[in-house]
């Protein structure tokens, strides 16, 4: 793991085969769809040529229809002119002689269409092929309904007025069910298609349904319709079919919504690949974190080890040296130096583990670092605190720690100035957050560089690690879950941070 964090060239390799492989991914995807989608087309437009050719088959069973109808009504008009001829022949009138006995058979031929004659009074004068029998002497009721389906036929007489009433024959009414079982089949074909995508079948100027299958009616009803027709169109071309009626029509359809969904699964997949991807950043990133947290925390610890044996020798030579008076004042400030060795011996010593906070007044401890800083700083370096003193605010921190964090802020500020400037201390609190704002007037910095200079390694000196702010931030953050961040800094003026705590 390290290496591969060291190697550039494996992170750019790694990163340019996932790149291809993505691609790849992708193509195959859109690859498959673009089948699917062509082969959903190409079902569309079969099941609309058979459609048509089933429209076709309708078209010229009507047509058959109709002209068999027009036979039995040219047949009738004959009947009615060969009857007309026969009872206005007087009595004496040969029937056997060869013109009438044409007329005649042509009357006698008629074994399919039923046949009622009426006078215009509707009193019944002559039937044929009529089941059952007639009884009645009067056109009237049922049986005249089922006779007047058809327009009668009129003729008259020596000045009497007749009408010839007929019905559906057997071979009509057999290719009338004929007919309708076609129309039926071609219905059924259209609403209950193998066609899965929503379809909508329209008369030619679209503003009628015909048909439709695998759509919610209500989106068909009255201003619902040219929306849902233009919804269709602009996700796939209609296609024009023949219809039964001598006139043409459209089959609009739609996308299969699986189809549909399927587009999207390139846009989902690149978004779990960046997902994936940013999870394993991340993962990696807390792996090198912890890796150079150990690093540092072992570094620690070792430096705290270290300066117990020399901190000790030291405070038995600063006590043989007091066994002289003349050396009491010099020995006094020898203390105090050691103390802070001592003290960040302490600092070091915590790093690493869970400090101890103390509820107490931190403005002391605030004051007495400003104090401390001030004395060992050079002469130039004036140090200006705004704190008040007789302030009382109370919080959970560690003290040896929080002084570590001012002091490394100081450093760095003076670092900044360049050994000559002002360092401002100042506070702000409200019900919940104590601030504490530190300001100088060295160099400043970028606003690219307010989150770089908190990055365990990253300094612009040339000597030194980089790791003050970095260990300020991780007892702020970390150990106090408070916020340390640059409130402002203009290059060439000055850089302000703030600290903030809770209460």
């Amino acid at each position: 793991m390290k290496q591969f964090f060291k190697n550039p060239k494996i992170l750019w390799y790694s990163l340019i085969i996932g790149f291809a492989i993505v691609l790849f991914s992708l193509h195959s995807i859109n690859n498959v769809v673009k089948k699917l989608r062509d082969e959903e087309i190409k079902q569309v437009e079969v099941w609309a040529k058979a459609i048509s050719r089933k429209a076709d088959m309708v078209k010229e069973t009507k047509e058959f229809y109709e002209k068999t109808l027009e036979v039995e009504r040219t047949k009738m008009q004959q009947f009615i002119e060969a009857y007309k001829i026969i009872i206005s022949q007087d009595e004496n009138a040969d029937l056997t002689s060869p013109k009438l006995q044409f007329y005649t058979k042509i009357i006698m031929d008629n074994k399919t269409i039923p046949v009622i004659i009426t006078d215009e009074f509707n009193n019944i004068q002559f039937s044929q092929n009529v089941e059952p029998p007639i009884t009645e002497k009067v056109l009237v009721g049922e049986r005249y309904r089922n006779f007047v389906q058809n327009k009668p036929l009129e003729y008259e007489v020596y000045g009497m007025k007749f009408r010839l009433y007929y019905a559906e024959s057997h071979v009509y009414r057999k290719l009338k069910s004929l007919m309708d079982e076609v129309m039926y089949s071609f219905l059924n074909e259209i609403t209950n298609s193998g066609v899965s995508v929503p379809v909508v079948i329209t008369n030619e100027k679209s503003d009628n349904v015909l048909a439709f299958g695998n759509i919610d009616s209500v989106s068909l009803i009255g201003n619902n319709l040219p929306k849902t027709l233009k919804d269709m169109s602009s996700d796939s071309k209609p296609i024009k079919i023949s219809l039964p009626n001598k006139h043409s029509g459209y089959i609009y359809f739609k996308k299969n919504k699986t189809i549909s969904m399927l587009n999207y699964f390139p846009l989902l997949y690149i978004f779990f690949f960046i997902l994936f991807s940013g999870l394993l950043y991340l993962v990696l990133r807390t792996l090198k974190s912890s890796e150079r947290n150990l690093v540092w925390v072992g570094m620690s610890k070792e430096t705290a080890h270290q300066l117990g044996t020399p901190i000790s020798s030291l405070t038995a030579w600063v006590e043989l040296l007091k066994m002289n008076e003349e050396n009491i004042s010099t020995c006094e400030e020898m203390d105090k130096d050691i103390q802070k060795l001592s003290l960040i011996s302490k600092r070091f010593s915590q790093i690493g583990s869970t400090p101890t906070l103390k509820r107490e007044n931190i403005i002391p401890v605030i004051n007495n670092t400003v104090e401390y800083m001030s004395r060992r700083s050079p002469k130039n370096i004036v140090f200006i605190n705004k704190t008040d003193k007789n302030k009382e605010v109370n919080l959970m921190f560690n003290q040896f720690l929080l002084e570590w964090t001012l002091e490394n802020i100081f450093k760095n500020a003076i670092d900044a100035m360049e050994g000559s400037g002002t360092i401002s201390i100042s506070t702000e609190e409200n019900s919940k957050k104590l601030y504490i704002d530190v300001e100088d007037n060295g160099k400043g910095m970028p606003k690219s560089m307010y989150r770089k200079i908190f990055q365990p390694g990253f300094t612009t000196k040339t000597r030194g690690w980089g790791m003050g702010l970095s260990l300020v931030k991780r007892i702020v953050e970390e150990y106090h879950d408070g916020k340390i961040f640059v409130k402002n800094s203009v290059v060439g003026q000055g850089t302000t941070f703030r600290i903030e705590l809770n209460k």
